[in-house]
This record gives C-alpha cells, sequence and structure tokens, in this order.
C-alpha cells in the first residue's frame, strides 16, 4: 500500500481493515465476537460465565487481567503452538511467577494437572487443573530477539519470527511493566524432557486440541506469548494458533481435595489465603447498613 493510500481518512480505514482482515486469517478467519458467543465454550461451561475469548496467531501474544477463581484454559489448536506464560499478582505485581520456586518447593519439574504456580514469596498465583497434553517446559524459557536472528534472521516483536522476549515485553507495556518486569517464563505445548546425562530433548506437541486450564488463586496478570520454543530444531519458524478462554469460577478452597493433595501445595495455598486476608478491611461497627 502506497503512502498516499492513507494520506485520507477514508483510506486509512480501508487499510486499517485490511489489517484486521489479514490478521484474523492468520488465525481462521474467526470474527470478533463477545466472549459469550463464543463458538467452542468449554463443555459444562454456560456462555454467561465466558469472560475472555479469543485466537492468537502464531508469532502472536496476549494479555489479560482475570480476577480470582477465574479459570483460564489454554488450547493447542493445530497441533504447533507454544504459550509461554508470565503471571503477575494484580494487586502488587512485584510480585510475580517463579519459575524456579515452582520447580523446587514442588520437587517436581514436569509441571501437570494438581501442581501450583508459584510467586517469589512462596505463595500460589495459580493451580494447574486440567492438563490433556503432558508437553510442558518450565527450565528453558523463552526465545531472545539474538537468539532468533541467529536461528531465524529476524527476532523483532513485528518481524516473521518474533522472539518470546520481544512479546513480552509489548505485553508488560500494557500494565506499565517493563522488562526489568520479565522474570523467566515458562511454557505450555512444546514438551522437554531431560536425560539421565543432563541433556535436554524437545519432544515437540502432544497434537492438535491438547489443552491446559489453570485456576487464578488471586487476582492476576497474565501474559502470553505464542511463539517458537528456543529448543526447536526445526530451520523454519513455526508456531500455529493458540485458543485462550476464561471463564467465572471459585478459587481453591480448604474443603477441596487439592488443597491437602501435598504438604507444599497447602502450604502455598494457606500463604496466599492469609495475603488476602490482610488486604480486606474488616466492616466498622455501626456502618450504615
Amino acid at each position: 500500500m502506497t503512502a498516499s493510500s492513507t494520506s485520507t481518512t477514508a483510506g486509512a480505514r480501508e487499510h486499517a481493515r485490511a489489517q484486521e482482515a489479514a490478521a484474523a486469517g492468520a488465525v481462521r478467519a474467526r470474527p470478533v465476537l463477545p466472549a459469550s458467543a463464543w463458538p467452542t465454550p468449554p463443555e459444562g461451561v454456560a456462555p454467561e460465565d465466558l469472560v475472555w475469548a479469543e485466537t492468537v496467531a502464531g508469532g502472536g501474544y496476549t494479555h489479560l487481567s482475570v480476577a480470582r477463581g477465574t479459570h483460564v484454559r489454554l488450547t493447542d489448536l493445530d497441533g504447533d503452538a507454544c504459550a509461554h506464560l508470565l503471571a503477575y499478582d494484580a494487586a502488587q505485581p512485584w510480585e510475580r511467577l517463579n519459575v524456579a520456586d515452582t520447580v523446587k518447593v514442588q520437587w517436581q519439574v514436569y509441571l501437570t494437572t494438581g501442581h501450583l504456580l508459584l510467586s517469589d514469596q512462596g505463595r500460589a498465583l495459580a493451580s494447574v487443573v486440567e492438563d490433556t497434553s503432558g508437553h510442558h517446559d518450565t527450565l528453558f524459557g523463552t526465545s531472545t530477539r539474538a537468539r532468533n536472528e541467529a536461528r531465524y534472521g529476524d527476532g523483532a516483536a513485528h518481524g516473521p519470527s518474533p522472539a518470546g522476549r520481544e512479546l513480552f515485553a509489548l505485553a508488560a507495556a500494557k500494565h506499565g511493566l517493563t522488562r526489568r518486569d520479565l522474570p523467566p517464563s515458562l511454557s505450555f505445548f512444546q514438551g522437554v524432557r531431560v536425560d539421565e546425562h543432563g541433556a535436554p530433548h524437545h519432544h515437540g506437541s502432544a497434537g492438535a486440541g491438547a489443552h491446559v486450564t489453570l485456576v487464578a488463586e488471586t487476582a492476576l496478570v497474565l501474559l502470553v506469548a505464542n511463539t517458537a520454543h528456543p529448543l526447536d530444531a526445526r530451520e523454519r519458524f513455526t508456531c500455529t494458533p493458540l485458543e485462550v478462554v476464561a471463564w467465572r469460577g471459585e478459587p481453591t478452597a480448604p474443603t477441596d481435595p487439592r488443597w491437602d493433595a501435598t504438604p507444599e501445595g497447602r502450604r502455598a495455598l494457606t500463604n496466599t489465603a492469609a495475603s488476602l486476608a490482610t488486604r480486606t478491611a474488616r466492616p466498622t461497627a455501626g456502618a450504615a447498613r
């Protein structure tokens, strides 16, 4: 499109609409819809309970703020998505996902159903309540611009092979966060296993339709970058669409079996509950009713 074609309001409008159509084509040409009208809601979830629904193209990103108890489902639609994730306490974003603590506190490097995403304060930010993939990675983070430039020839956020760190920086800025606020991330749908000699092996995807569901144990800001895994050895940048759907729900409660599933998990969930209790004001005696 020439510069003159956007020099008028009508030309700029047509250009913007063409860009939207191009983006839609990259994610199966799905129309823009309210969450309640999403054509593929999770089984058993009432349409009116859906609060977020979108498809993120390969090489794209999203960011969302969710209330405590919100369920967030990530789905690898075509079998080559890679959802790199960061999570922050929405009320105090200096408290954020700590992948190292998530791994060592729970004695588990391979996250799946029943595991927690822990903060750097020993609190549970989210729980993994469903996982049909089993192909995830907590060790190798996301890609950098330098790495993608060396591998694919470009790593810019708006280029053909965007790096995860560049996409996270854009998503973070929407919430007043900077590159200094980007800790190591974890990723879903591209499996990595470490052999007995300590060497990592990229196992790829579990296949189209695999999904992971998280429950927010406190109000969260979530950043998601859908881009190729840094250990993906394919010469060509490969990343397919990711579906992100969220709906209203309840956080883990002491009556839930997940609360006492492990002593480490119980301690993290208790720490979260205690922190939230200090943020809730008690009604003043004699207050107006």
